[in-house]
């Protein structure tokens, strides 16, 4: 250990500030890095698991190329939409922080949302997409007596597991009672369990409230939450096969 040290020194240019100076220090340091490695390879069996069960990533083929690069600004409500969800992603392994985009179909929210999932899947979170529908389908698929691995509770318990959880068309369809109680403890869970969830509408925060109620509300405002409004025009006429 210590005549590798001594190499390092020597090929190491002046310029560069060691992380470690003696052989304790290296040892720390290679300690910290296996704690690292060990976590990311919990997170991602995490994800793999979901997505085992739920069929897919959730990220979309049409938005797997999608990032905060390729995301076209055509005036200052796109920077302003752009830096703040750059910045979400950056500084993601240190808050606690939902998300609600809120706009019409077509402006990017899809996008971007898309955007923050490649950033963090590339940095060894784990990240799911889901429609309502989607969600909704797959835990009354559970009902059926012949689903005798996978119960209500241990889907909602892997869906709360990822990093970040993005709900995608609230409102798109009328929520039964049903929907709005499992909507509620997915929040209530992820909440507890200092998870970030994301929430992608077409509605505004009133009609937002008055469909999730006052108590999921307030639990998407937690940490350093974001809401951002799409008020503009459709993006998609921006988007080539390509980017998307």
């Amino acid at each position: 250990m210590k005549n590798l040290l001594t190499k390092l020194k020597k090929i190491m240019p002046k310029y560069i500030q060691p992380k470690f100076y003696n052989d304790k220090e290296l040892l720390i340091w290679n300690q910290e890095q296996g704690k690292k490695y060990s976590q990311s390879i919990i997170r991602k069996n995490r994800a793999m698991k979901i997505q085992r069960i739920l069929g897919r990533s959730g990220i979309k083929e049409l938005y797997m190329h999608c990032s905060f690069e390729n995301y076209h600004i055509n005036h200052e409500g796109h920077k302003k939409v752009l830096f703040a969800t750059r910045k979400y992603a950056k500084n993601f392994q240190n808050n606690i922080a939902n998300f609600i985009f809120s706009g019409r179909p077509g402006t990017g929210k899809n996008h971007l949302a898309a955007a923050i999932g490649n950033y963090l899947i590339l940095n060894g979170n784990s990240v799911l997409i889901i429609t309502i529908a989607d969600l909704m389908s797959h835990l009354k698929g559970t009902f059926n007596k012949s689903s005798i691995e996978m119960t209500e509770e241990k889907l909602l318990h892997n869906l709360c597991m990822v990093d970040l959880l993005m709900i995608d068309e609230i409102g798109m369809q009328t929520e039964s009672r049903y929907e709005k109680i499992i909507i509620n403890q997915i929040i209530d869970r992820r909440s507890s369990s200092k998870k970030s969830t994301g929430m992608l509408s077409n509605l505004n925060y009133t009609n937002m409230n008055n469909l999730l109620g006052e108590r999921v509300m307030d639990r998407m405002r937690l940490g350093n939450s974001l809401w951002l409004t799409f008020d503009w025009d459709s993006y998609r006429k921006n988007i080539n096969g390509n980017e998307r």
